[in-house]
């Protein structure tokens, strides 16, 4: 998330009533998750395992609740509680803003566009043309919608990250203030939800196809021209390259990448990166003939003991 204008890194100090270390005039232009954090962003930490990542990644700024030694070039805000204090920023930079009207007066909406009733169309969200948004659709603040896009009914876009804290009592929640971005010639199915990112974009390329019942999580990339069959699963940060086919009920987990060309069988569990130009199957995911080879084998196991008990 770019901020409107560049702030100090004093003027984010006093926002969030923390510590710093570097120059008061220290130039910040905005705030992001570590996977896609830039240089001039703010990046937080606050576990121990991940100081080194967040301290040597692209980030300028490190928003961290340890007092630690600031590498060159960039700068710390010290803060007892790193979580809380990014919820600040995105309150301040994104602040929630109530619907007035279903179809709200900021939304900017393409030529030859058609909007079926009981759509709800949220803050500054922009509709390419020959669009057709089915009934019951709701997009929230910011979405963008590419053109030729069709969207059926009771999809969400653009609901909240599936990203908490676990506090003694109860769960926190990270607030979202990105977005999500359809580029031109995506199809969604009825009843998919796709979360907005964090900070950045959910972002599905041009001519993928989405069936029913499909949930993508918050910052998630899938590529051109995949197809996504019904009740498939896909967890945050999670890259799908061009061209992959997920059938029905694949899961996904957060932050893997599935290489271009790749088939995934019915109800695979993914839960490491896997190449592309191959088929998969099963849970733990492997390459499908393999599995195929073994279930072909176990159905064997009983005539072989046979064989060894006459």
């Amino acid at each position: 998330m770019r901020f409107p204008s560049p702030y100090t890194l004093q003027q984010i100090a006093t926002l969030v009533g923390c510590d710093m270390v570097g120059s008061e005039d220290f130039p910040v232009f905005g705030m992001n998750e570590i996977h896609v954090v830039r240089e001039g962003e703010i990046v937080f930490v606050d576990h121990p395992k991940y100081y080194d990542k967040a301290l040597q990644s692209q980030a300028s700024v490190i928003l961290i609740n340890k007092r630690v030694d600031c590498p060159k070039g960039k700068a710390l805000l010290i803060s007892d509680d790193p979580f809380r204090d990014f919820n600040k920023l995105t309150d301040f930079f994104k602040p929630f803003e109530k619907a007035v009207k279903s179809i709200s007066d900021s939304a900017k909406i393409g030529k030859n566009t058609v909007i079926q009733p009981n759509t709800f169309i949220g803050n500054n969200v922009t509709i390419g043309d020959n669009c057709i948004i089915h009934s019951n659709v709701c997009i929230y603040d910011d979405c963008v919608i590419g053109n030729n896009v069709i969207i059926h009914a009771g999809s969400v876009l653009g609901s909240d990250a599936f990203y908490y804290k676990n506090r003694p009592d109860g769960f926190d929640r990270l607030k979202s203030g990105g977005r999500v971005v359809l580029e031109d010639n995506v199809e969604i199915g009825a009843l998919c939800t796709l979360d907005r990112g964090v900070t950045g974009d959910t972002t599905i390329k041009q001519g993928t196809k989405l069936d029913n019942q499909v949930q993508v999580g918050h910052d998630t990339l899938i590529g051109e021209k995949c197809l996504i069959a019904s009740q498939v699963g896909i967890a945050g940060c999670v890259v799908i390259e061009d061209e992959v086919t997920l059938w029905g009920q694949v899961g996904i987990s957060s932050a893997v990448t599935i290489g271009k060309k790749a088939v995934l069988l019915g109800q695979a569990g993914v839960s490491k990166s896997v190449p592309g130009g191959k088929s998969y199957f099963g849970t733990p995911v492997q390459e499908s003939r393999e599995t195929f080879k073994q279930l072909a084998y176990v159905k064997k196991i009983p005539s072989i003991l046979r064989k060894l008990e006459e």
